[in-house]
């Protein structure tokens, strides 16, 4: 399965955020920016979607977890880890 990272994945696009979905240094900011981000619901098996971006450099992004909308930085998007979802592809539970 291939992960990458929820700044990467394209708008519009779903994918679901994965097993140790955080990537990092594993400072103490990282470990806070963690917890945060499980908090508001970027939890294994979650999906996600890029609704939009901002304009120059592609942040804010507008992302959607579940059924909530979030913004989220650069730098926190790109500790989330996911893995994309391919049109048509169906989730087993």
């Amino acid at each position: 399965m291939e992960l990458i990272t929820l700044f990467e994945l394209p708008q519009g696009q779903e994918g679901t955020v994965s097993t140790g979905a955080l990537a990092g240094s594993g400072d103490a900011a990282d470990r806070e920016l963690a917890l945060r981000l499980v908090e508001v619901g970027f939890v294994d098996g979650e999906r996600v979607r890029v609704v939009a971006r901002g304009f120059p450099g592609g942040e804010p992004l507008a992302v959607r977890v579940g059924s909530t909308m979030f913004a989220l930085r650069k730098f926190e998007a790109e500790r989330v880890l996911v893995a994309p979802l391919r049109a048509g592809t169906v989730e087993s539970a």
